[in-house]
């Protein structure tokens, strides 16, 4: 019986200690870092973005109204503004922009060009299934604005058409909607929820924006921008699988403003370049110097540039480059995808957290 008993309580205790080795101990202060997220980055990003989508929105009325070349070529001009602020809230899946799916709708290519025509033609779709996930969104717009024709008074007119200009209204307000439901929440309830819930976990704040935050580099920005076009995952390359094929001209532009997000949004930095708060780079550094080891922080952001360089060597159309030199997408990525690893393991590890998505690719 006596056996027994000892037996019991060195499971209890060994149970004990399994648990406690889960608990995060270090005095770092997370709520800190969470405030800084949501009030000097992430909120402020939506706030841009809607400033540009509003923008996008009145450019749109306008040349639904006078069909010129000159409100055409604004309307053009506000997408591309718009899109490239979307490119600093689209690593931020979380809260309402998780429960709407505001990435999925807003920016899933390739498009599906013979759907938005048969969602045109036939007048009969509903933007909020995620059957039309690839019909709508900034995709959806690139091909409407640059797509339909290669003459530009034949796109005009086409767009002018009622049920052409009805799709290309809807596409436009919706975007706008869906950012101000994700801001709205951002200010007011989902705030504090957000930064209070602190601590180390798969549910903690801290852990699941940082898992989203890799989730976005490695299959968004790696993957999704420079990786799949390039063929790496099927063998092939998928020149039209690039962003905003249809404009030709903004994929690469696309890129840079989604890494230096990824990158601002590493070292706590502002829209404007400055810092108010702390940051995974300070995180990082203050791990470091409590364990007297050098901080993964310089690694990091030294293999993000030379990354940054191999991208900027390329063409400013990536659907171009992939079809006349391929090899420079694969070097860029390979570059990029040295990053993971020093993020998704070392980062992980000397912040305890764990990773919290499937890796789907095989890295």
């Amino acid at each position: 019986m006596n056996r027994l008993i000892t037996l019991f309580l060195l499971l209890v205790l060994c149970s004990c200690q399994d648990t406690t080795e889960d608990i995060f101990t270090d005095n770092f202060d997370r709520r800190a870092m969470l405030t800084n997220w949501v009030d000097n980055i992430i909120v402020p990003a939506h706030e841009i973005y809607d400033v540009r989508l509003q923008a996008l929105r009145l450019s749109k009325d306008e040349f639904i109204i006078e069909g010129s070349t000159l409100t055409f070529e604004n309307l053009r001009l506000a997408y591309k503004n718009a899109y490239l602020a979307w490119q600093a809230v689209s690593m931020f899946d979380i809260g309402k922009a998780e429960e709407i799916g505001l990435r999925n709708f807003s920016n899933i290519y390739p498009t599906d060009t013979q759907l938005i025509e048969e969602n045109i033609q036939g007048g009969n779709y509903n933007l909020e299934l995620p059957s039309n996930f690839d019909a709508q969104g900034f995709p959806a717009l690139d091909y409407l604005l640059f797509g339909l024709s290669d003459n530009d008074d034949e796109i005009i007119n086409i767009l002018q058409q009622t049920a052409y200009s009805s799709y290309l209204n809807e596409l436009v307000d919706r975007l706008k909607l869906l950012n101000l439901e994700v801001l709205n929440d951002w200010r007011i309830p989902f705030r504090s929820e957000f930064i209070e819930n602190d601590g180390s976990s798969a549910t903690a704040s801290t852990d699941k924006l940082v898992n989203d935050f890799l989730f976005y580099y490695e299959k968004f920005l790696r993957a999704g921008k420079i990786g799949i076009p390039a063929g790496v995952f099927s063998g092939n390359e998928i020149p039209t699988s690039v962003e905003a094929p249809y404009s030709g001209i903004y994929s690469k532009e696309l890129f840079f403003a989604a890494f230096k997000a990824v990158q601002d949004f590493f070292k706590g930095l502002n829209y404007d370049g400055s810092q108010d708060g702390s940051s995974l780079e300070d995180y990082l550094n203050y791990v470091a110097t409590e364990n007297g080891t050098s901080s993964l922080a310089d690694p990091i952001l030294a293999q993000w540039t030379i990354a940054e360089a191999k991208v900027q060597a390329l063409d400013d159309s990536f659907r171009s480059q992939v079809e006349n030199d391929n090899i420079k997408m694969l070097e860029a990525y390979d570059e990029l995808q040295k990053a993971v690893v020093l993020l998704k393991v070392d980062m992980l590890q000397a912040l305890n957290i764990q990773v919290d998505f499937v890796d789907a690719d095989g890295d």
